[in-house]
């Protein structure tokens, strides 16, 4: 047993030696293949608490020990190495393969107490992921080494530890290495054990590797190797397994082949099982259908030596020409990429947060998984499985600061085909993994091509991907993807291309729309795009997570495992916040670049969520003109029977009705015309038809009830016989206040003695209202808080260039005539004079704002158009009637329903992690802002417009950094915008399309103000 107090590593220690944290030819010493066998019943967790210290660098001599929980990153730990976040640069300077002198260094270390029962088998110790380089020691005698950070290494302790003594158990654990400059990914850079590790025991003859191949027809394949820990294979053994309890084949063809090619080997022994399936029920994501396997290894006499459980899915997959197809059909990829993170854990996920993350994607309308940049933990497969979402598996290969160099660096080539081959031996077996990734954002050489071959030669059943190489030429032959995988193309690109003729992949993108603050502009473009083009067919938004890491703002260290409940909507509690780039005192760093997800960190969903649930939508409701509606089913594979649904219809004077409804019969890809539930009278006005679809039972991902879609169309009354059923243009007179005629605008005669509620608005000598419930009067606003797409896409500077952000309003003539106002300001900008003016004409109640501002050409992209005024304390209740309840944005507002919405104030602000401009609702027609007792301030809109309440001025969010900075002002900030600047994904990918951006010249507007 090791002395605890020894310091240092032993003298003569031949890992420590060797450094094999610069040697990239160095991908493993005695660790044991890896194998798609399942962790073994009886295995011994050693998770819990370890003895730890952390050392400056791998050489240096132990100090005094502290205590550590495992699985865990230290960084997330009580320690003073702190998590950094870069994008791709390395945080250090030197090159490949090196590492830098100071490189911290976990040493932890156990005692355990090994089973005696356990005396004559093999025993074999598993760390399941460890960051970046991991030693290992048994009672001072050094076992093996192993890199890859998110693969688990097994090492065979048969010969060191004795059954029924204590052992020390060390494990060494080196920060920075060779493996680093492959491991260079758009995340935390974390050091720790952060998967579980755990201790069995096995048979000295045991099943070394099972592979599952399945057939849509129902064939099933099993194919064995059995190995003998020590010496050649004992006679006699042979293999027997049963699905669903119904016994497989031997395949004595096989063994004859084997025998009459001489493939029979003394060491390992091969068998193939097989089995046809009646009336197979195929695995999809949308029917994850999963049979039971069981297989056993017999020795001569009959008695069990080993035994291995899977879970079988009856699926295939093939490339047709340009088209992905999973069981003969295409299917659209509705994707996300995936990171393993926790914001109190870092990369220590447990089932419960795993199921939880894929619970939630798939009640949002996802259908697939890229593992960015690394094979996710085994549970996810697992999970993926049994809930029903395709996986593309991506090797824990990216080398984006030295992607060129080391492409074609022999040095290198072992660790790339070692990454590759060991992700397929762990998860071949998996029916949701239909696509391999050879890794991210490594440029591409002769090491993936290395890779490349063995895949393609050990799994020929699924196609590969590499963006890298496919890049270079969407329709180019590379043997390292089979897919056109490009990342952040602009869809007119890719439909371009789809257009040409010279297309022979499928073109899937692996990374589009990116979800940077407040982001993902144009995502129901993209799929309109997809789904009416051939050709394409899908992508994954980057990303899932928000990365933000909950930090105790007074002494700025992660709350670490004990901030369990310091959050929620999205909010960290009062004394935390949500840590970035920069925040743990890194001076290399990509700041808030890591927030790019579409929930936050603690899973809340982003008003995205809801966009990419209706345009995912199962159901779709289309109008036929007067004929009324109807459903269609616009899944791959499944009826709706699984469904339940509810009509709501909204008027916009009317409030809301509903009624039951009964969802057709109707198979995958099908449509059929259902009864209109309402009458509609002829001045019915607008009308708007919802199909509320929940789920009619529970389903392994929701509990019965939850809400799938919304889809929706536009109604019109008999006496509407103009335009087309479901389109959602509305026109002028449609909307707005129905009391208020073009009369009574510009009626010359209207006095200041009408009738008001309360205390009547009025204009003063300046020109701008006035009233007790106003504390700041509507001027003109062209500007709004950057988000992460206007200041990284560079439009933001362009803004503060031309002195948006500090407008200052110098009136040039006030006219009153009659109840009529008339105000004209200018606003000097450096790209030229802003005029604007506003008319204020008194009606009954209130007050109409007619507006115009003259925007000149040098003003071609501006933020917003419209007005913004301020509240007094106190009106805390909004009401509205447009799309909702949901934030929305002109490009970003396919996800939100109109109907009737009413929300508390403090909580239609959306709270991305660097402050900006959010809480917007898209194409509002009407407004009511009100007191707990209904007194405050009702607006009509000339047409439906962007509208904005918060407790924020623009100013307040940029001059805060996080959300702890910011203090609400009692009252409300109001925008009326006649435009607003569609969102996009500049942060990272295609700005918004021209039609979302707004132009010079001149724009009008109008809105009533009524006093409650």
């Amino acid at each position: 047993m090791t002395d605890p107090s020894i310091r240092g590593p032993l003298p003569a220690d031949p890992l420590i030696a060797l450094r094999p944290w610069e040697a990239p030819e160095v991908t493993s010493r005695g660790r044991l293949p890896m194998s798609a066998v399942e962790r073994r019943p009886g295995a011994l967790s050693l998770d819990g608490p370890w003895r730890f210290q952390l050392l400056p660098a791998p050489d240096a001599p132990l100090g005094d020990w502290a205590r550590i929980e495992v699985p865990g990153a230290w960084t997330m730990g009580d320690t003073d190495d702190l998590p950094q976040y870069t994008n791709f640069r390395m945080p250090w300077s030197e090159f490949p393969p090196a590492s830098p002198a100071a490189n911290p260094t976990g040493v932890y270390e156990r005692d355990v107490d090994v089973p005696a029962e356990w005396a004559g088998r093999r025993i074999v110790l598993q760390v399941g992921a460890a960051e970046s380089v991991l030693l290992v020691h048994v009672d001072g005698r050094p076992v093996g080494i192993s890199k890859d950070s998110h693969l688990a290494a097994e090492f065979d302790l048969s010969e060191v530890v004795r059954p029924g003594r204590r052992a020390t158990v060390r494990l060494t654990v080196v920060k920075w290495s060779d493996a680093s400059h492959i491991e260079d990914q758009d995340q935390w850079w974390h050091g720790g054990i952060t998967r579980s590790v755990l201790l069995y025991a096995t048979d000295p003859l045991y099943l070394a590797d099972v592979t599952v191949r399945t057939r849509l027809d129902g064939e099933l394949r099993v194919d064995c190797q059995v190995r003998q820990a020590s010496g050649a294979l004992p006679e006699g053994w042979y293999v027997t397994g049963e699905l669903d309890g119904r016994l497989l084949a031997q395949d004595a063809e096989f063994d004859r082949y084997n025998a009459e090619d001489g493939r029979v080997s003394d060491f390992l022994g091969e068998a193939r099982l097989t089995a046809v399936v009646r009336d197979v029920r195929p695995w999809t994501a949308e029917t994850p259908e999963l049979y039971g396997l069981t297989v056993r290894l017999h020795r001569a006499d009959g008695s069990v030596a080993d035994t291995s459980y899977h879970r079988v899915g009856f699926r295939e997959v093939e490339i047709r020409g340009r088209d992905l197809l999973l069981n003969g059909e295409r299917v659209y990829i509705r994707g996300v990429n995936r990171h393993d993170f926790h914001p109190l854990t870092g990369r220590t996920v447990s089932y419960e947060d795993m199921r939880a993350d894929l619970e939630l994607l798939k009640r949002f309308g996802f259908n697939a998984i890229r593992t960015a940049h690394y094979p996710n933990d085994p549970t996810l497969l697992d999970l993926a499985d049994e809930l029903g979402l395709y996986v593309v598996d991506e090797a824990n290969i990216e080398a984006h600061d030295h992607a060129h160099e080391i492409a074609d660096d022999p040095r290198y080539t072992s660790a790339f085909v070692d990454r590759v081959a060991r992700m397929v031996l762990r998860d071949k077996n998996h029916p949701c993994v239909i696509i391999w990734s050879l890794g991210n954002e490594s440029d591409y050489g002769a090491n993936h091509d290395a890779a490349a071959g063995w895949l393609r030669r050990h799994d020929p059943t699924r196609p590969l991907q590499y963006e890298g190489a496919a890049k270079l030429d969407w329709a180019d032959t590379t043997v390292a993807s089979d897919i056109a995988c490009p990342m952040y193309a602009p869809i007119e690109d890719c439909v371009a291309h789809a257009l040409s003729g010279t297309q022979t992949k499928p073109l899937i993108q692996c990374e589009y729309s990116h979800a940077m603050g407040n982001s993902n502009g144009t995502l129901a473009e993209h799929w309109a795009a997809i789904e009416s083009t051939p050709g394409l067919q899908g992508g994954f938004i980057w990303e899932f997570w928000d990365h933000g890491i909950l930090q105790r703002v007074n002494d700025g260290r992660p709350a670490g495992r004990g901030g369990a409940g310091l959050y929620d909507n999205g909010v960290a509690a009062p004394g935390h916040r949500w840590a970035y780039g920069g925040d743990f005192g890194e001076t290399i760093h990509d700041g808030a670049f890591i927030a790019d997800g579409v929930v936050f960190p603690d899973r809340t969903p982003k008003p995205v969520m809801y966009e990419h649930r209706e345009i995912a939508a199962p159901v779709m409701l289309t109008n036929f003109h007067h004929e009324g509606p109807a459903v269609a089913n616009r899944q791959h594979f499944r009826g709706l029977e699984w469904l339940a649904a509810e009509w709501e219809l909204s008027l916009a004077d009317g409030g809301t009705l509903t009624a039951p409804a009964e969802l057709p019969d109707v198979g995958p890809g099908e449509s059929a015309a259902v009864p209109l539930p309402f009458s509609l009278p002829d001045d019915a006005g607008e009308a708007w038809l919802t199909l509320r679809v929940t789920t009619a039972a529970d389903e392994p991902w929701a509990p019965r009830g939850t809400v799938v879609c919304l889809p929706q169309v536009r109604l019109w009354a008999a006496s509407d016989m103009e335009g087309d059923l479901g389109d959602e243009d509305v026109t002028e007179g449609d909307l707005g206040d129905e009391d208020v005629t073009e009369g009574d605008l510009w009626d010359e005669d209207v006095t200041e003695d009408l009738p008001a509620a309360g205390e009547p608005v009025d204009i003063d000598e300046a020109g701008l209202l006035v009233h007790p419930l106003l504390t700041a009067a509507p001027v003109l606003s062209l500007w709004r808080t950057p988000t992460d797409n206007d200041e990284l896409g560079g439009v933001a500077t362009r803004w503060r260039a031309w002195g948006l952000d500090t407008l200052v309003r110098k009136v040039v003539a006030v006219r009153r005539e009659g109840g009529r106002v008339s105000v004209l300001a200018e606003y000097d900008t450096s790209a030229g004079v802003v005029r604007h003016e506003q008319v204020f004409t008194r009606v009954e109640g209130g007050v109409l704002v007619e507006e115009s501002a003259e925007l000149p050409d040098g003003l071609d992209d501006v933020a917003r158009v419209g007005s913004v005024f301020e509240t007094a304390a106190g009106l805390d209740v909004l009401k509205w009637y447009g799309p909702g309840p949901w934030e929305s944005y002109p490009d970003r507002c396919a996800g939100a329903p109109v109907g009737h919405h009413s929300l508390p104030v403090d909580e239609l602000f959306t709270p991305y992690l660097r402050p900006q401009e959010s809480g917007g609702r898209h194409g509002v027609r009407h407004f009511t802002l009100s007191a707990p007792d209904a007194t405050g301030l009702s607006v009509a809109l000339d047409e439906p417009r962007q509208v904005s309440v918060t407790r924020y001025r623009a100013e307040d969010l940029a001059a805060a950094t996080h959300h702890d900075e910011l203090v609400p002002r009692p009252g409300c900030v109001v925008h009326i915008d006649a435009a607003h600047r569609g969102l996009g994904t500049a942060s990272c990918g295609p700005d918004t399309s021209p039609e979302y951006l707004i132009d010079a010249g001149t724009h009008r507007w109008s809105w009533t103000l009524r006093v409650l």
